[in-house]
């Protein structure tokens, strides 16, 4: 897994728009990118409101918010839309920037071992190497955990 002082890998990705995005996009700005298991699951949806209930002022901290998912674009534009997200999907179907940062780890889902994605998030510099990383996120509350660390950094 990537840690802090290490450059994040850019890899380009379809947003939930098609549209390709890669993290090189927001040089000379602080990037929060959360990594969630799926798309309109339980956890996952939890997490994405708390987000976007906190996403104004977040955008104060000058910080930009992306969430990524092994999901599709469709998947990522109606999890989006269903619950009003204003801030970008990454769609990571074939699992390329949740392997190149680490994320697909061995969990526990019901007693049985499965290969699924970590909850986690990076905080990447304007720089583009990672100043930050929350493991092991626990989905209730972190989005004030990740402004907490964004207002005390500033």
């Amino acid at each position: 897994m990537l840690d802090v002082n290490d450059k994040a890998p850019d890899i380009k990705l379809e947003d939930e728009n098609g549209k390709e995005v890669s993290l090189k996009d927001f040089k000379g700005k602080t990037v929060v990118l959360y990594f969630y298991p799926r798309a309109d699951t339980p956890g996952c949806t939890k997490e994405a409101c708390e987000f976007r209930d906190t996403y104004k002022q977040m955008q104060k901290t000058g910080a930009v918010l992306l969430g990524a998912s092994p999901d599709t674009p469709k998947a990522q534009k109606k999890f989006q839309e269903k619950f009003h997200l204003p801030f970008t999907l990454l769609a990571d179907a074939d699992k390329k920037l949740c392997n190149a940062f680490g994320v697909i780890q061995e969990k526990n889902m019901y007693g049985k071992k499965v290969m699924g994605v970590a909850r986690t998030t990076f905080i990447i510099g304007p720089d583009g190497k990672i100043r930050h990383v929350f493991h092991k996120v626990k989905p209730e509350g972190h989005s004030e955990e990740v402004l907490g660390y964004l207002k005390q950094a500033a």
